[in-house]
């Protein structure tokens, strides 16, 4: 027999939390190896049982399901996360799916839907929520048509040195922190710290908004060298 799809049940609620470990439980093929109530939890059960797939609420008190998918997938990037929410907030789930979760759905979705999603995204595909896709759909159409528009302040722009500049245009390449390090020869740590310089001085939310700018400035199609940075 296979080994067993190693599961770790992310929610701030423990009645959810329990409730998901029985059902999943109930299935030949999985195994609950852990539940946690919020996104520091995820992060020390990840390091310490290294699971298959995490089933992640998205409105957690410490640290939020998003910011958690981000972190997992740039230092575990095998583990799938499957988004499991009542909310269905498009920022959210442009979010989710930009740092690399497999799924994306409601939590209204029957216990044999999210056993067949976990099976999905364990083969290495993605399963989103189908009210869910639409929504997805209709973000990116926005996107292309130019109607999603990042606006950054022009003097904002004259206070990034040349570092930045090229962080920016790996961002907007849809590179992690750990591909980034690479490519430019830093560590991850100056990563992290060039990012917030730069959210800082060009007034953006997140990393999110920062990819959709340097797309839509063309800053990933331009040479930087030659532009004298």
């Amino acid at each position: 027999m296979k080994d067993k799809i190693r599961i770790v049940i992310a929610d701030d609620q423990e009645l959810i939390r329990d409730s998901l470990k029985i059902v999943l439980s109930a299935n030949l093929d999985m195994e609950v190896i852990d539940t946690v109530a919020d996104g520091r939890e995820v992060i020390r059960s990840v390091r310490a049982v290294k699971p298959d797939v995490i089933l992640m609420d998205i409105r957690m008190p410490g640290m939020d399901g998003v910011s958690c998918t981000q972190i997992i997938k740039e230092n575990y990037p095998q583990i799938k996360i499957i988004i499991l929410t009542t909310f269905d907030d498009d920022e959210y789930v442009y979010n989710a799916l930009k740092y690399g979760a497999s799924g994306y759905l409601l939590k209204g979705v029957s216990m044999a839907e999210l056993a067949s999603a976990i099976r999905t995204v364990y083969g290495g595909k993605a399963m989103i929520n189908p009210d869910i896709a639409v929504k997805v759909v209709r973000l990116f159409s926005q996107m292309a048509k130019g109607n999603y528009t990042i606006e950054v302040d022009d003097r904002n722009m004259d206070a990034l040195g040349k570092t930045e500049w090229k962080v920016i245009q790996q961002v907007g390449f849809g590179r992690s922190n750990k591909e980034i390090a690479a490519a430019l020869k830093l560590s991850e740590g100056t990563v992290r710290n060039c990012l917030s310089s730069v959210l800082s001085k060009l007034d953006l939310r997140d990393r999110t908004q920062l990819a959709i700018w340097a797309v839509q400035t063309g800053v990933t199609t331009r040479r930087l060298e030659e532009d004298g940075v």
